[in-house]
């Protein structure tokens, strides 16, 4: 039977022979090049270089023939030389030796490999079924249901329901609003474990690009990822009693969003609402919408966070102060002790009471998503701008770029788990600036904002 090239023991193992192969081969032609025992140099052909270079030196140049009567201290026969020879120095009783050591090694290293080629190997554990396993297969048509749910009263259907019609709603405003670009969409399976739908726009009249994707999946992922999706990552693990390495179930539904405009007078939206569940007794609702201007107009915050403020205070009126701090917190770019925009509401492991109020909650957020921005893109789509303030535009998307790539719990998640890339990094703008140690000057408006990004404070 072939070894198996894609096993690292079968390599291992192919190599050691053809090791003691060439030990062996080399210690023949050792014997069979001995042809005297006298301490001199003789001259062999380049065919013998060619079938033995392990105990063979170099061609030399005629340079360096020319230049030396002496190779290693020893007389050479410069009259037997040619360009394509080379030399081979010979010894006495050390040098038999050392033949049939070379030798009787080759046989000890083929004979070594041909054991442990005939010795049976423990068959390779099988790797967890992980979402990383599975291929997503793009669809012609969208189906009617993602997930694999039977149960049309479900959390898990009713979840994937309401985020399919938040989805249409914000297409349908943002292409509005937009006037010229339409969404295109993309509706992709990973076959058993679910699927999903991507609408994203790109080179729009009032946005570059935005994105607005579902996805609807059941698997089993590494432990790993779970510490990417929630802090309580370790919390669950107990609860669920599994041992390390084992995988995680989990059922996850996801409607993610981002809005990148053309005018730097327009900020950039974000949203990210989601039900996620490993078994019947460890579950949880997350999510948020945010806001990223990179230029301050205080009465849009206000309108943003207001909008807000009031959908939270329906429920809990700790909710809205909570959720504001723990986005503030979240959304850091550590490496450079800004914040990623202007805030927003952010929660996360929200299991605290019932999930039929959870899930009103978390529809009432995402519907409040049109409401609370695409006033603020309307009132400044048509606002004039420089190639500065463009410049300043491009600067921030950069570290946006940076927060999303590298600490983003929804991107970090969905490599570790094996998500589908494409929807993974619709997140990411189309063009984005970084310049060396650049600080905005004191006193001017983009410092204004900057100071922000390193001191929040409250607009509501």
């Amino acid at each position: 039977m072939p070894p198996n090239l894609n096993n690292s023991s079968s390599l291992s193992q192919l190599a050691a022979a053809v090791l003691g192969g060439a030990l062996l081969a080399a210690g023949l032609m050792v014997v069979l090049a001995n042809g005297n025992t006298r301490g001199e140099l003789h001259v062999a052909p380049t065919v013998a270089w060619k079938l033995a270079p392990a105990v063979r030196s170099a061609p030399l140049s005629p340079v360096q023939r020319a230049a030396n009567t002496k190779v290693f201290g020893l007389p050479v026969q410069r009259s037997t030389m040619d360009s394509g020879d080379m030399i081979i120095p010979e010894s006495q009783a050390s040098g038999t030796i050392t033949t049939m050591a070379a030798f009787f090694a080759g046989c000890a290293v083929a004979v070594a490999a041909l054991a442990s080629r005939l010795r049976p190997q423990a068959p390779a554990s099988p790797a967890p079924i992980t979402m990383a396993a599975v291929t997503s297969v793009e669809l012609e048509q969208v189906p009617a249901v993602l997930g694999t749910d039977t149960d049309p009263n479900s959390i898990h259907r009713r979840m994937e329901e309401m985020l399919r019609k938040g989805q249409e709603s914000i297409v349908k405003a943002i292409e509005e609003c937009d006037g010229e670009a339409k969404f295109r969409a993309d509706a992709w399976e990973s076959p058993g474990h679910g699927g999903g739908i991507s609408r994203v726009l790109a080179g729009g009249k009032v946005w570059e690009k935005a994105g607005v994707n579902l996805s609807v999946l059941r698997g089993q992922m590494p432990q790993e990822a779970l510490y990417a999706a929630t802090e309580k990552a370790g919390h669950y693990l107990k609860r669920m009693n599994l041992k390390p390495g084992e995988p995680v179930p989990f059922s996850v539904a996801s409607l993610s969003c981002v809005m990148h405009p053309r005018n730097p007078h327009c900020p950039t939206m974000h949203f990210n609402y989601r039900y996620f569940e490993l078994d019947a007794d460890n579950w949880w609702f997350a999510g948020g919408t945010d806001i990223t201007p990179v230029y301050l107009d205080e009465e849009d915050m206000k309108h943003f966070h207001g909008t807000y403020k009031k959908v939270c205070d329906k429920y809990d009126k700790d909710f809205y102060r909570t959720f504001k701090k723990w986005r503030t917190n979240t959304f850091l770019i550590k490496h450079r002790g800004e914040t990623r925009g202007l805030g927003g509401i952010f929660f996360d492991d929200l299991n605290d009471r019932d999930k039929d109020t959870l899930f009103k909650f978390a529809e009432e957020c995402l519907n409040t998503v049109v409401p609370a921005y695409v006033p603020i893109i309307e009132k400044h789509k048509a606002d004039s701008f420089t190639e500065e303030q463009k410049r300043w535009q491009l600067i921030r998307r950069g570290r946006y770029a940076e927060f999303n790539l590298i600490y983003d719990r929804g991107t970090i998640f969905g490599l570790k788990a094996g998500g589908r890339i494409e929807s993974i990094l619709m997140t990411i703008p189309e063009m984005a600036r970084w310049e060396y140690l650049h600080e905005p000057e004191p006193g001017t408006e983009e410092d204004k904002i900057w100071q922000l990004f390193k001191n929040p404070r409250d607009f509501v």
